[in-house]
């Protein structure tokens, strides 16, 4: 799939084929992510065993949400956060405090989804095997 040349391309695009093209680019931004960001990868496989595994385990189904969520939320800030990176490594490689500042802020995010996801699935095991 060819990239815009500008927004006006995309913009002009409407309908069907504007879904489509979302979801070509969507598609291409999970497979550079997989591809460039090892804790994306490691997150993948998380997804890949923990979803399924959300919804055979001996738990209601809005506990096998949460669980699933919890794992997606994580996947969902950790392409933002490389998505931060990537911008702020566009606009060049000196160290600036406010590059270091959106940095951080984007790991921070992470460490939260993380969080918030351990707590997430040690809560509902520990309620379903306890």
């Amino acid at each position: 799939m060819t990239q815009p040349k500008d927004s006006q391309e995309l913009k002009g695009k409407s309908g069907l084929r504007r879904l489509i093209n979302a979801f070509g680019y969507s598609r291409e931004g999970i497979a550079s992510a997989y591809a460039t960001e090892e804790a994306f990868r490691q997150e993948c496989w998380l997804a890949i065993i923990g979803i399924p595994l959300a919804f055979f385990l001996p738990v209601p189904l809005l506990h096998s949400l949460a669980l699933a969520a919890a794992i997606l939320f994580l996947l969902i800030v950790e392409i933002l956060n490389s998505a931060i990176e990537a911008a702020i490594d566009r606009i060049g490689s000196e160290i600036h405090p406010l590059s270091k500042k959106a940095k951080d802020l984007g790991s921070a995010a992470v460490l939260f989804a993380c969080a918030l996801c351990a707590l997430t699935w040690g809560c509902i095991l520990f309620e379903a095997f306890c």
